[in-house]
């Protein structure tokens, strides 16, 4: 049976003066479009067995926004793993062969370059938007893929979809 991975790049961030990157929080539309992204995926009943996500600060304030959203605990749902945060393909492929066997649907959420490397390795043919991104802040990508998570392999993905929060319309 195919799975399913949704990529999330975090929501947009601010950049305080004199705050680390791995500390910088959301902006206010951030947190706007990370919950958005959680109440249309409720919507569209895309339900991930598994969230990952990076520790930075600003991954992790979008993963709870997005459980709120989905009307999900992210005391049993979200996981955070190091390893994503600055990930290059080969450590997120291990994140990914980490996750449960039994998961159908993982939702990981991360940063770019990460995200854009991994989405260009997996599927073929990818286009940037009209602005020249293919991960904006608070974009979702869902991928299948084939049956096996420690098994990902370059081009072995079938994008379905690409959007961005600002994008959703919740009331149709």
């Amino acid at each position: 049976m195919a799975r399913e991975l949704m990529l999330l790049r975090h929501a947009k961030s601010d950049w305080p003066e004199g705050v680390a990157d791995f500390n910088r929080p959301l902006k206010k539309r951030g947190r706007k479009a990370a919950l958005r992204m959680g109440e249309w995926l409720l919507k569209q009943q895309l339900h991930p067995d598994w969230i990952v996500s990076s520790p930075a600060v600003r991954a992790q304030e979008t993963a709870d926004l997005l459980c709120k959203g989905l009307g999900l605990s992210k005391q049993q749902m979200l996981h955070l793993d190091d390893r994503i945060y600055e990930a290059d393909i080969d450590a997120l492929k291990q994140v990914l062969a980490d996750c449960p066997a039994a998961s159908q649907r993982i939702l990981l959420i991360g940063h770019n370059p990460s995200l854009d490397d991994l989405l260009l390795y997996l599927v073929d043919e990818l286009k940037p938007d009209s602005d020249g991104k293919l991960f904006a802040t608070a974009s979702l990508a869902r991928i299948e893929l084939p049956d096996n998570w420690d098994m990902i392999e370059p081009l072995s993905g079938r994008l379905k979809m690409r959007i961005r929060a600002k994008y959703l319309l919740l009331d149709s």
